[in-house]
């Protein structure tokens, strides 16, 4: 039987470490492929490969569109692009951004699944919010096996917490232990082919590049009444679990991202609010003054009493959960 070949590692911050020690302690006669996703901006120098190929005993690189995967090898998700596989190569997508990031790890992870079925293990790592969660659960979907760093051990515990709601995850180690849990799971004989899920297939095909529009979305997920806050476009819920949301457009987020994203939106909103009332408030101080200077003392109270209102709502506004 077939043994597992394919290590798909995601993380974000406090994860860096983390891949490096792993990639220290994996033995030079590898039989795997390790296949590296973290969170960096479009501007990022693409510099993590250079430093695990120092480092490690295995080759390290930047990840190229279409290169084979070979066995004993590091590929490092470049910047600005997603990183999946297809069949046995190495495709790199251009597609929407999810949960605010490409490369992002969902789309490592499902399309290890996909390709490699049982013979694909996901490990997610340290990070902030949830990206992965979803991915690993669809991985374990199609047979693979999941790990995650211990939210305890981790840096930031965020990432590998939810992944351990959203899915019945297979193992959870330290980041010290990760590289032994790896190099005897590679050892181990990969359990029964499944058939890949038609929906999880198609979000790897939209992390790809391929066009999304209304049609496409409604294969996987039903409208509802949020906006996406990358577009403006309207979201569909996603049918399988964890909660998760993607727009025509393709840009795909997972709940706790979404209400992170909105959080912003709604700061922004109360802050313009509150400029707008405090004007209006001030507007009718000076129409107050004004009235009383020409002796219409009635008018003065009427505008010094919508002033006071205004103060008031300004101060409610304040109250209900502006950021400093």
């Amino acid at each position: 039987m077939a043994k597992h070949d394919v290590i798909a590692i995601g993380g974000s911050a406090g994860s860096i470490e983390v891949i490096r020690k792993i990639c220290r302690a994996l033995p030079a006669d590898l039989h795997a492929s390790v296949l590296v996703a973290v969170h960096v901006g479009a501007g990022n120098q693409n510099l993590l490969a250079g430093i695990l190929d120092s480092e490690g005993t295995l080759p390290a690189s930047t990840a190229v569109d279409g290169e084979p995967l070979q066995a004993a090898r590091v590929y490092v998700a470049p910047a600005d692009h997603h990183l999946v596989i297809d069949g046995r190569f190495i495709r790199l997508g251009s597609g929407p951004r999810e949960n605010m990031a490409r490369p992002a790890i969902d789309p490592l992870f499902r399309s290890a699944g996909i390709s490699a079925g049982p013979r694909a293990i996901g490990v997610l790592l340290s990070g902030m919010l949830n990206d992965g969660a979803s991915g690993l659960a669809d991985l374990k979907r199609c047979g693979g096996v999941t790990v995650v760093q211990s939210p305890l051990d981790a840096v930031e515990g965020e990432m590998p917490r939810t992944a351990l709601l959203a899915s019945d995850v297979d193992y959870r180690a330290s980041a010290g232990d990760l590289a032994a849990l790896l190099i005897r799971l590679v050892q181990e004989e990969a359990g029964p082919e499944l058939a890949p899920p038609a929906n999880v297939a198609l979000e790897v095909a939209i992390a790809m590049g391929r066009p999304s529009d209304t049609p496409i979305i409604a294969e996987i997920a039903d409208p509802v009444p949020l906006n996406c806050p990358g577009c403006g476009g309207t979201l569909s819920q996603i049918r399988r679990s964890p909660l998760r949301f993607r727009c025509q457009v393709g840009h795909g987020y997972t709940a706790e991202a979404l209400a992170h994203e909105q959080e912003g939106s709604v700061d922004e909103a109360l802050r313009i609010a509150l400029r707008v009332i405090g004007e209006r408030a001030v507007l009718m101080e000076k129409m107050a003054l004004d009235a009383l200077q020409a002796g219409r003392t009635a008018a003065a109270a009427t505008f010094e009493g919508r002033a006071q209102e205004y103060r008031g709502s300004a101060a409610v506004l304040a109250g209900a959960g502006l950021k400093g």
